[in-house]
């Protein structure tokens, strides 16, 4: 009876041994965690931090700056928004309405291709397919002779489309938009199956009836991703503006703010991070109120293909 006993005991005093061995070690891995992902706070948040810290810095310089500018104030944004020869209203205003054009191009025409390339079948449609996929892979950097020659030849005949001219710069964001996504709305209709249309077309609807009535509505999704990413891109893009546009009054915000850090000898370092803080208020905005969009399309896109 005592060894029994004994044995009995021993198994609880291993129970409750091993007991304490699962919740120390899960009190570990929720340290671990919690350490990882302060980490991650701390990297991903500095940045804001130290632009907010330089807005308000009345220093106007990055040098010797602290967490907590000394004497902090709003000086930095009254330049910025008082500034007659730096009209950042109107830089803001022109990449909030050319970011929405191109967005708004790059959906519809990005549908309209995709819906022919996915129901249509035609002669040398894969090898276009290859092409829109392949013009993707080489980068904008390389393609800045081409496009602006390419804008100087448009704009001798059309002037509204040619260099320096706000046409001419969503001609270039509508064309590099193009290709990804027409590939990415290409695989959501491709998941819809055929059975809609051919019911569709007994009952006597059109092709345009079919795209604009049934398939467009299905694929809302993925086209509010695409016009997301499109606006946001378009919206931060400095390389191809600098290129395109040369009239101060028709820059976007990226290229007019390189104007306060552009000269060595007078870098407004203050006003750039006021203005880009406040440029960036919008996107910030944006993905918030359209996380789940964003993120409702990029996984049923995944799981589509």
């Amino acid at each position: 009876m005592s060894s029994t006993t004994a044995t009995t005991a021993g198994v609880r005093a291993a129970k409750a041994e091993s007991g304490l061995t699962f919740a120390a070690r899960r009190q570990r891995e929720r340290l671990l965690r919690l350490v990882l992902i302060a980490f991650a706070l701390v990297y991903a948040l500095f940045p804001v931090v130290w632009i907010i810290s330089a807005s308000l810095n009345p220093a106007n310089t990055l040098l010797g700056q602290g967490i907590i500018p000394q004497n902090a104030s709003l000086v930095n944004y009254e330049r910025l928004l008082n500034n007659p020869t730096h009209p950042f209203g109107r830089w803001m205003f022109n990449s909030f309405y050319i970011a929405a054009i191109t967005a708004f191009l790059a959906v519809m025409v990005s549908a309209l291709s995709a819906y022919a390339f996915s129901r249509f079948r035609f002669r040398g449609r894969q090898a276009m397919l290859l092409t829109v996929f392949l013009v993707q892979v080489f980068p904008n950097a390389l393609t800045m002779v081409a496009t602006f020659i390419l804008l100087q030849q448009i704009g001798r005949y059309i002037p509204p489309l040619g260099l320096n001219s706000h046409g001419g710069l969503i001609l270039v964001y509508l064309g590099g938009a193009m290709g990804i996504n027409t590939w990415l709305m290409k695989g959501f209709y491709d998941s819809i199956p055929r059975d809609l249309d051919e019911s569709a077309m007994i009952d006597g609807a059109t092709h345009w009836q079919i795209f604009w009535r049934i398939l467009f509505p299905l694929v809302r999704p993925i086209l509010a991703v695409v016009g997301i990413l499109t606006f946001v891109g378009t919206y931060g893009d400095f390389v191809i503006s600098l290129v395109v546009l040369k009239d101060p009054q028709l820059y976007t915000l990226a290229l007019g703010l390189s104007l306060f850090i552009g000269d060595t000898f007078s870098q407004n370092w203050g006003v750039f991070a006021a203005g880009a803080l406040l440029g960036a208020i919008p996107i910030v905005v944006m993905y918030i109120l359209l996380q789940d969009f964003i993120v409702g399309g990029l996984t049923q896109g995944a799981v589509k293909g």
